[in-house]
């Protein structure tokens, strides 16, 4: 028997949980993009790069998902006029898009510190082999050095998507109706505090899902790796 709460809202539900998958993809994938960037520069030998990337990643590791969400949804708002006349007011106005940027932001900080230290266990013999084949430093970052990271990057980056997952949740405190966002009205309409149980089992779902298709991916990728360690 389905629980007539569920009859009632689980659409509901349901609509919140697909906004919470599409927000939490779209910024994990525009943050590893980010991330790249962040590493580079956080691994550049020049000083202003190192100490730039260092203040941004300093600043979104080390202050709240919840204020940052406010910061830019909220502290937008005492800069409309200026957004208007640059254009950008259609972006800021909108609670999903400025949900998007932030938590876009905040994993790219997070990612950029994991794949910094991935690329430093890499051995060093792998620059002097780029360099002696002519690649340039950009291009041994990007195809010989930053594919490798990734691999030891995996499980760490994978933790780091369930805890998006479960941050995603923050967006309901911007209207942004999401999962919890469904299940916060839902709750306000009925006065039924199951509705909650139901919004975690989604959860719950959600990060086991991704749990063991991590699991499947990172024993692919070391099979890989092993047989071509094997092979040298």
């Amino acid at each position: 028997m389905i629980p007539d709460i569920l009859v009632r809202y689980g659409p509901r539900m349901l609509e919140g949980f697909l906004v919470t998958l599409e927000l939490v993809a779209i910024s994990v994938s525009l943050g590893a993009l980010l991330a790249a960037l962040v590493t580079r520069a956080r691994l550049s030998t020049q000083a202003w790069l190192r100490g730039l990337s260092f203040a941004y990643v300093y600043f979104f590791r080390g202050t709240p998902i919840l204020a940052q969400t406010y910061l830019v949804y909220y502290g937008s708002g005492q800069f409309r006029e200026a957004l208007a006349a640059a254009g950008l007011w259609w972006f800021f106005r909108d609670a999903f898009l400025c949900c998007l940027l932030t938590f876009t932001l905040n994993t790219a900080a997070y990612q950029a510190e994991i794949y910094r230290g991935a690329v430093r266990a890499i051995p060093p013999g792998q620059w002097d082999a780029a360099h002696a084949l002519g690649l340039r430093p950009h291009q041994t970052f990007l195809k010989v050095i930053l594919p490798q990271a990734f691999i030891l990057a995996f499980r760490p980056i994978g933790n780091e998507i369930i805890l998006m997952i479960k941050s995603s949740a923050i967006a309901a405190v911007v209207t942004v109706f999401d999962l919890m966002g469904a299940t916060r009205l839902a709750f306000s309409r009925s006065f039924d505090i199951s509705v909650y149980f139901w919004a975690a089992i989604l959860y719950l779902m959600l990060v086991e899902t991704l749990r063991r298709v991590w699991d499947m991916l990172e024993k692919r990728f070391n099979r890989h790796g092993l047989a071509a360690h094997r092979g040298r």
